[in-house]
């Protein structure tokens, strides 16, 4: 192919309903996670060069036929990536929205389903759209085609092969819902946000333009921009830490003064490289930090949920992850960051055990479970929960028991 038409094919015209990067042309890597059964769509997906994976996951059935769980960009590439599997293995029979507050992951799911029109589409409960709640339909859902999920999972069509469980927030202004979906025959258990784990090194989508990688590797504006192996992990690293912590610990931005003196003497003042404006300053002990979020790939909750969300209802949250913990899985594939992640049901269900700190069942608890992440880490994201607090926004912890 040309690259006209490679262009043509990564293209994503609606990227101004959501408009993050890469805006309107989006990449999309397939990869098979269980042989002939589970598949991955692995987009690009953030703010300015602060990116992370968003992904749809594809799931064969037995009696022939898909499953698709959180759609991404139906880009003309990933839909013939889907296709390829369509010949193999059956039609698109069910595409599931498991989230009712991921607008990143609603955006895309009416879309999808246009492109597969025999589809059912199955969404979380409690959707809703901001300033005004609007009809499925008003938001681009086909209207005949689509169902909010049963409560009770053995009503659902595909409940010889899933179990699910849902876990759904009364946030007030709108809910948070999340949609534990349990692939019985292969042991999988497919996740939207609730749990992350951070890969060392960068995916594979990351790969692909790796130019943001390399913009985060810099120490500061007036390096060069390098394409080697050492800075994409470096970039990558930095990445994460940003996406997971908004403002890590041990991260400055500098004084005005300081950014306007460092774009003078910039090396790349081209709008890709942002005109020379880079403001950050990293400290020296910035990998301990990553280490720590890493943690040997061990599956934990975001901190934003962790201080923000899920302290909104701490028992409704863990009664959710008790009964998740039920189910025989050993591997997790989640919508972000790396998939799939080894985890056991105790792993799973010890990811959570930072709201038993808050119903005072084991004063034990700390961070992120039996796997702290750093306080001074989680220091903006409080911050920023003070601030909603006094705004009326969001509610203080010791009222949400």
């Amino acid at each position: 192919m040309n690259s006209s038409t490679l262009s043509r094919d990564w293209s994503w015209p609606f990227w101004p309903a959501l408009p993050l990067y890469p805006y309107g042309r989006r990449r999309t890597v397939c990869r098979e996670i269980v042989k002939d059964t589970i598949w991955t769509f692995d987009q690009p997906h953030g703010i300015l060069y602060t990116i992370v994976p968003i992904r749809a996951i594809v799931v064969k059935l037995e009696a022939a036929g898909l499953l698709v769980y959180a759609p991404v960009a139906p880009t003309t590439e990933c839909i013939r990536l889907v296709n390829e599997l369509v010949v193999k293995h059956g039609d698109v029979k069910y595409i599931i929205l498991p989230t009712s507050s991921g607008l990143e992951h609603k955006v895309f799911v009416g879309p999808f389903a246009r492109c597969f029109s025999q589809a059912l589409v199955l969404v979380a409960p409690h959707q809703w759209s901001f300033p005004f709640n609007l009809p499925l339909s008003w938001l681009g859902f086909p209207q005949k085609r689509t169902q909010v999920l049963p409560e009770d999972c053995s009503q659902a069509p595909f409940a010889d092969e899933f179990d699910y469980a849902v876990l759904d927030i009364n946030l007030g202004r709108g809910s948070f819902a999340e949609v534990a979906l349990l692939h019985k025959r292969s042991r999988t258990l497919l996740l939207t946000d609730s749990i992350l784990s951070v890969p060392e090194d960068p995916p594979d989508i990351m790969q692909l333009d790796p130019y943001p990688l390399l913009f985060h590797a810099r120490d500061n504006a007036l390096q060069v921009i390098e394409n080697n192996e050492v800075n994409r992990r470096q970039g990558w690293q930095r990445i994460s830490l940003f996406a997971i912590y908004f403002r890590p610990s041990v991260v400055e931005i500098a004084g005005l003064r300081q950014i306007f003196r460092d774009v003078l003497k910039a090396p790349d003042r081209s709008r890709k490289a942002y005109f020379g404006l880079f403001p950050f300053q990293w400290q020296e002990n910035w990998k301990q930090s990553f280490d720590v979020l890493r943690g040997n790939g061990r599956p934990f909750v975001a901190p934003i949920l962790q201080t923000l969300i899920l302290p909104q209802a701490p028992r409704e949250v863990l009664n959710w992850a008790d009964k998740v913990a039920t189910w025989n899985f050993q591997q997790i594939i989640s919508c972000h960051f790396d998939s799939p992640i080894e985890a056991s049901p105790h792993q799973f269900r010890q990811a959570f055990t930072f709201l038993e700190k808050q119903l005072s069942v084991s004063q034990d608890s700390s961070g992120s479970g039996g796997y702290p992440l750093l306080e001074e880490d989680f220091r903006f994201i409080k911050e920023l929960e003070a601030s909603l607090v006094r705004r009326g926004i969001a509610t203080p912890a010791q009222e949400k028991v």
